[in-house]
């Protein structure tokens, strides 16, 4: 077979054309949960192809099992961001699966200093959200150094985003700091914590995240709070129905203790500060009740 030689000149041109092709595409991420693909979309723009995987607003996160798709999904990703902490375990057996050096991951935990055995649901702490965006946003520069200028103005527009919510935190750190609450989970601990709200019956939290059964004496604890009105209000993972839950959340409504649901999945239609402001004035209508 005659061999073709194309000129230097040509061979250049081809190579830089292929070069310009793959910087026009946009990088493919994944994210376990959705709300860290969210902040992914925020800083990425129309840079990014995001894939959530945990996105169901009416599936426990706890229950979910990985299919081939998902697989397939992670095998592609140039950049793959999960929370750690033991909360989503089956991403680190599909990375580890699929190995990759041209792939990034960024793991939240690892960047709030958590470990197993720690509260997972680190998306409750905005600061630690800010962190992961921060991450997004270097990783994508080193990735995808052509739209560096555009990551790091969508970072920043990101971190201006965060200031109304960090302000109504301070506000309502200032006028409720202190209030004892309790919840059924764990899930907004990291919120609670950053209000100064007084978490009681952490114990049965602990075990109900860890899927086990509360003893007796933490069952009735819990529930002379709610009787006596010991706390002001009930946090609940409205995600996750069981028959203890439901028990809890009658004998609050009729203790006259203002119940509030929080979710582990940011809900369709919005974005991860709407999602938090929305709780947020959700507490903020149910301790005002209390005074």
């Amino acid at each position: 077979m005659r061999k073709v030689f194309l000129p230097i000149s040509a061979t250049a041109v081809l190579l830089s054309s292929a070069a310009a092709f793959a910087a026009a595409q946009p990088v493919n991420m994944l994210a376990a949960e959705n709300f860290y693909g969210d902040v992914a979309e925020q800083i990425g723009g129309t840079d990014v192809r995001v894939v959530s995987i945990l996105k169901n607003p009416d599936q426990d996160p706890h229950e979910f099992e990985a299919s081939p798709s998902t697989a397939r999904a992670v095998s592609a990703a140039k950049l793959v961001i999960y929370n750690g902490a033991d909360y989503d375990p089956w991403i680190d057996k599909m990375l580890a699966a699929s190995p990759s050096s041209d792939r990034t991951a960024i793991v939240a935990a690892d960047l709030a200093h958590k470990k197993s055995g720690d509260n997972p649901h680190l998306w409750y702490n905005p600061n630690t959200v800010i962190a992961v965006a921060q991450a997004v946003a270097a990783d994508l520069g080193k990735t995808d150094p052509g739209h560096k200028a555009e990551y790091d103005a969508r970072l920043q527009a990101f971190i201006t985003s965060m200031k109304p919510l960090q302000q109504k935190i301070t506000e309502l750190h200032a006028k409720y700091g202190g209030t004892m609450v309790t919840a059924t989970e764990p899930v907004f601990g990291y919120m609670a914590e950053a209000l100064d709200l007084k978490m009681r019956n952490q114990r049965f939290q602990l075990a109900v995240m860890n899927d086990t059964e509360p003893s007796a004496s933490d069952i009735a604890e819990f529930e002379n709070d709610l009787k006596n009105r010991q706390v002001k209000v009930l946090f609940y993972n409205s995600q996750v129905s069981d028959d203890l839950t439901k028990r809890l959340l009658d004998l609050a409504n009729a203790s006259h203790v203002p119940v509030v649901g929080v979710t582990e999945t940011e809900p369709p239609g919005t974005n991860y500060q709407t999602w938090m402001m929305s709780q947020l004035d959700a507490l903020e209508k149910a301790l005002s009740s209390q005074q």
